[in-house]
């Protein structure tokens, strides 16, 4: 049976690692070689400029600033204290709604803490069902089990307490749910609405598109839409398997690096073309011009890559319209179409 002391050594243990975790979270957001990360919403904006230019060697990469560690928590109230709009304006959406979760714990958490304390806990101490099973020797607790429903004794009136405390949890958690999900969707609308306008508010992804013999993925999107949204469509691009194609990529990127390094190398010595073997590493194989050599591996990657990018299509489309696509026109495609298509 669990004992106070028990509890008190486990929340003391989450205590801690909250704290690590806490300070750990400051001294890397400090750092200057984790500038870019802590604040990517400044960098696109060009309000801020990377520390890792300025100062010393050793300063470019460790804050030796003593003054920023005793001021490490200053962020706490002013993110807590900042308006809305400017908190969104100055940390993002997701921010605005990570700060959101917070205070929804709270919402939750101490209403029912309050109720629990005050109800349910007198409800259970004030039994004695315990002690005469303790008498008897039929079980064993101890004094934290008093504020259990176990405490209650059987066939008592008592447990309509606890039907209707769970019911009131029950409610007053689904309804604190659904009142902060009207409010972060009205944060992210109005967080759209006050946007400028990108290519990812017009398009959607058209996913399980049904195979036809006679008409390519590209043409069956198009027909299909040209049908029923022919005032929203634009244009549609065909998704591609592209497992392999970075993979390619990388590798024709390689070949193109290692020819212009023996391009320049060739340049500054002209009376001997650079030589190599084709392989492992270039110590075995058979002996070629390292300039030719790498000129054919590019010229065959890039004929890969157009194969690649022309024969590995999957049933699935990016479909670009000339006005805004709401939930609704989602709903009319899914509805309106042989073999559901997957809106995203």
């Amino acid at each position: 049976m669990a004992s106070f002391g028990d509890i008190g050594v486990a929340a003391g243990i989450n205590i801690l690692f909250a704290v690590a975790f806490l300070l750990a979270f400051a001294f890397l957001r400090l750092q200057p070689i984790n500038d870019r990360v802590y604040f990517p919403k400044w960098y696109i904006k060009g309000l801020r400029s990377s520390p890792m230019h300025l100062g010393s060697s050793v300063s470019k990469f460790v804050n030796l600033d003593w003054r920023s560690y005793v001021r490490f928590l200053n962020w706490v109230p002013d993110a807590l204290s900042m308006p809305e709009p400017e908190l969104i304006d100055h940390a993002g959406l997701d921010s605005a709604v990570y700060l959101q979760i917070y205070l929804l714990g709270l919402k939750v958490f101490v209403p029912v803490a309050l109720l629990a304390w005050s109800i349910l806990v007198p409800v259970n101490w004030t039994n004695n069902t315990l002690a005469k099973a303790l008498a008897t020797n039929k079980v064993q607790y101890s004094d934290i089990d008093k504020l259990s429903i176990s405490n209650i004794p059987y066939g008592s009136l008592r447990f309509w307490t606890h039907i209707v405390m769970a019911y009131a949890f029950t409610f007053w958690t689904c309804y604190t749910l659904l009142k902060e999900y009207a409010t972060v969707a009205k944060m992210r609308l109005h967080f759209l609405a006050s946007e400028r306008r990108r290519p990812d508010q017009f398009t959607v992804l058209v996913r399980n598109v049904p195979p036809d013999p006679d008409e390519s993925v590209s043409e069956l999107v198009e027909h299909f839409f040209m049908v029923n949204h022919p005032n929203h469509y634009l244009t549609n691009q065909v998704v591609i398997n592209a497992n392999k194609l970075a993979e390619l990529v990388n590798e024709k990127k390689s070949k193109q690096n290692w020819l212009d390094y023996f391009q320049v190398k060739y340049s500054r010595n002209q009376s001997k073309r650079p030589m190599t073997k084709t392989g492992f590493l270039g110590l075995c194989g058979t002996k070629v011009d390292v300039i030719d050599y790498q000129t054919a591996e590019i010229e065959r990657l890039s004929k890969e890559v157009i194969f690649w990018l022309t024969t590995n299509f999957v049933p699935a489309a990016t479909v670009s319209a000339v006005t805004y696509f709401d939930d609704g026109d989602c709903d009319y495609v899914c509805e309106h179409c042989l073999q559901p298509l997957l809106i995203v």
